[in-house]
C-alpha cells in the first residue's frame, strides 16, 4: 500500500462521514449525492490503486 492510496481511502471516508452528517442534518438532497459520489470515487481510486494484483 502506497501513501496515494491511502490518502484516498481516507479522503473517501472522511467525505463518506460528511455526507452522512449531511443527510442527519437534512441539508438538500443535492449536497448530500454530492458528497456521497465523491466519496465512492475517492474509495474506488484508491483501492484500484492498491498493488494487490502484482
Amino acid at each position: 500500500m502506497n501513501g496515494v492510496s491511502t490518502a484516498l481511502i481516507a479522503v473517501g471516508l472522511f467525505l463518506g462521514g460528511g455526507a452522512y452528517s449531511f443527510w442527519k442534518q437534512e441539508l438538500p438532497r443535492g449536497v448530500v449525492a454530492l458528497l456521497a459520489v465523491g466519496a465512492a470515487l475517492c474509495l474506488v481510486a484508491g483501492i484500484l490503486r492498491l498493488e494487490v494484483w502484482q
